[in-house]
């Protein structure tokens, strides 16, 4: 019996019965299916993408990327794992942060520079959808909508409100449900074409659920001219190929101790070893992207940066694409 959740199939052996609810069908006499990362909202929860997706895939055997070293010095063996995320910074939320919109949100107009390579609006963000870096923030300015009614992710970077619709530099909008990626060669809100909701470490996994179930995002200053999937795209017009590419994926290695760490440094550290985290932009060196929250400990997240470069390896996820 084929029985499915979602759009992923799953052959499930002496299954007896199944119940539908809405469209998925459960078998009720079989080990559940796997989850992949979840949301908990105040409309009920939300998977974000499916078990199979890329985000939520457990490399903690996956082989070693045959230029694993050479990336990693490229990028810097001593430098420190450094958490751009936390409670307040210069005065503004430390971190990426998102909202969860309600059923039946108002969708704008949004006015892209790079509209070629962008998701047509209308999208469902609120007027007062917070900013990366706030209201006045110079820095990538993000955007991120959770339509938890519709299932999708909406995101804008270099976003700006012009009084009932946005300006940004790009957008693109990710269906939760599904594994499909971007167009070859696409940018999405982040350099590398990825979703940047889904690669941040958030308070109610760490310290509420304790536990990280995919993987993060994070950024280097020099990057090369070439990218992996899931990523689609390259910001860099370096040939130099012992230049990480977008979409490297890197895991904290399996004998690294994180037994002397605070409880919320030790909860990223484990998702680190399992699910590792994607190369998505170029920024500073070893930059790990979390949402922020008034609830973090700041003190705790500090110790990451006893972490460094050489306590990371590459892992292999497929060929590099050039073009």
């Amino acid at each position: 019996m084929n029985c499915f959740r979602g759009n992923q199939y799953l052959r499930i052996m002496q299954c007896v019965a199944t119940v539908a609810i809405g469209t998925t069908a459960w078998c009720a006499q079989a080990a559940p299916p796997p989850r992949g990362a979840w949301l908990q909202t105040p409309f009920g929860e939300l998977e974000i993408f499916p078990a199979a997706n890329p985000w939520n895939q457990d490399i903690s055997r996956l082989p070693v990327h045959p230029l694993s070293k050479t990336y990693l010095a490229a990028i810097g063996l001593d430098k420190p794992l450094h958490p751009d995320f936390g409670t307040v910074w210069n005065g503004a939320p430390s971190g990426i942060p998102f909202i969860v919109v309600p059923p039946g949100q108002k969708r704008v107009a949004v006015e892209f520079e790079y509209a070629d390579e962008s998701d047509p609006g209308p999208y469902p963000i609120p007027d007062d959808a917070p900013i990366e870096g706030g209201p006045r923030g110079r820095g990538d300015r993000h955007v991120l909508v959770v339509d938890y009614e519709q299932k999708k992710l909406y995101e804008l970077f270099n976003a700006t409100p012009l009084g009932g619709r946005w300006k940004a530099s790009s957008g693109a909008v990710f269906d939760l449900t599904s594994n499909a990626l971007r167009p070859a060669g696409w940018t999405s809100a982040d350099a590398a074409g990825l979703p940047v909701f889904a690669g941040l470490a958030r308070y109610d996994e760490v310290v509420e659920r304790g536990e990280i179930r995919h993987a993060l995002r994070f950024t280097v200053r020099t990057t090369q001219r070439g990218y992996l999937a899931p990523a689609t795209h390259f910001a860099s017009r370096s040939t130099d190929r012992s230049l990480p590419p977008m979409g490297l994926r890197v895991r904290l290695r399996g004998d690294f101790d994180e037994s002397k760490f605070p409880a919320s440094a030790q909860v990223i550290l484990r998702g680190l070893k399992k699910y590792g985290m994607f190369l998505a932009d170029n920024g500073g060196d070893w930059f790990v992207s979390g949402a922020p929250h008034p609830g973090w400990n700041d003190d705790e997240l500090h110790t990451l940066k006893r972490v460094r470069g050489a306590d990371f390896e590459a892992v292999a996820t497929g060929e590099l694409i050039t073009r």
